[in-house]
């Protein structure tokens, strides 16, 4: 499905969201979409790429662009009339990806997105929608992102950040990211996800933002673009507070853990950690 699509889907999903009411125990869409035969569009990586701080040319996609080429399911099914939360207000609060090896740039993929259920989070109800990637019937990489309806409850959240706090000690400063008003509009043309509050102040204000905010998933590939090619690893992000734009950001990194804040203020904005994924054991 292609993004030139997404439009009316977004349109629709809109005009549904304000008959439906989010709860934790309602039922979820027991469809699994699939796309099999996808081919990497090489113009378009590159542009991502350089958006993201990637090197361009390489044999291996980066770790966060399979989630892009599921973002056209994933928001069919979010937009659908038997998904129970409204896309209206929908926020991405986190992502973990698992990914098993390197996929290559020039391989055929089989995408499948599914919702995993929902869970009740103590701003209101998520849900956990489940992207994977296949080579010859083989998951070669998977990812789990929570989306978030708010609404009042009296729940505790389920989930745990893969810090204990968000007062816990920054970590040590790697680099200083000054980053333009046209941040969104190019992870937008790049990725397809043109949501409004990303890519102009006028349009961002509808929503309650003072200025466009940055994609979440940009800032945690902006991330891991610092740190380089990944081989098997499992990743985790925590979308804290949104990234204003224009902004200066502090990207900080100890160990697998990494972070981003707001230039010069303690605001956490990005909390995550990579970690290789532990060798299988050899067969006796």
């Amino acid at each position: 499905m292609a993004d030139r699509y997404l439009p009316p889907v977004l349109a629709r999903g809109a005009l549904l969201s304000p008959f439906k009411r989010a709860r934790p125990d309602a039922p979820v869409p027991p469809t699994r979409l699939v796309l099999p035969g996808v081919r990497i569009d090489l113009a378009r990586l590159a542009a991502y790429e350089r958006v993201c701080g990637f090197a361009t040319g390489a044999d291996a996609l980066p770790v966060t662009y399979p989630h892009v080429l599921g973002f056209p399911l994933a928001m069919r099914i979010m937009a659908s009339r038997s998904f129970p939360l409204p896309l209206l207000g929908l926020v991405h609060t986190s992502i973990e990806i698992i990914q098993r090896q390197p996929p290559a740039a020039t391989e055929a993929y089989e995408l499948g997105v599914r919702v995993a259920g929902l869970a009740p989070h103590r701003r209101g109800t998520q849900a956990v929608v489940v992207t994977e990637a296949r080579v010859d019937g083989e998951p070669v990489w998977e990812s789990r992102s929570t989306y978030l309806a708010r609404h009042r409850t009296t729940e505790e959240p389920t989930s745990t950040p893969p810090r204990e706090s968000d007062d816990a000690k920054p970590l040590p400063v790697r680099a200083e990211w000054r980053l333009g008003a046209d941040v969104g509009r190019r992870y937008g043309a790049a990725s397809g996800d043109r949501n409004p509050i990303h890519l102009h102040p006028l349009t961002a204000r509808l929503f309650g933002f003072p200025r466009a905010i940055a994609h979440g998933m940009w800032t945690v590939a902006r991330c891991l673009a610092e740190q380089g090619p990944q081989d098997a690893v499992r990743v985790r992000a925590d979308f804290k507070a949104p990234v204003l734009l224009p902004g200066t950001v502090t990207y900080a990194a100890d160990g697998p853990a990494f972070e981003l804040r707001g230039g010069g203020t303690d605001l956490l904005h990005l909390v995550g950690e990579v970690r290789p994924l532990p060798r299988p054991a050899a067969p006796e």
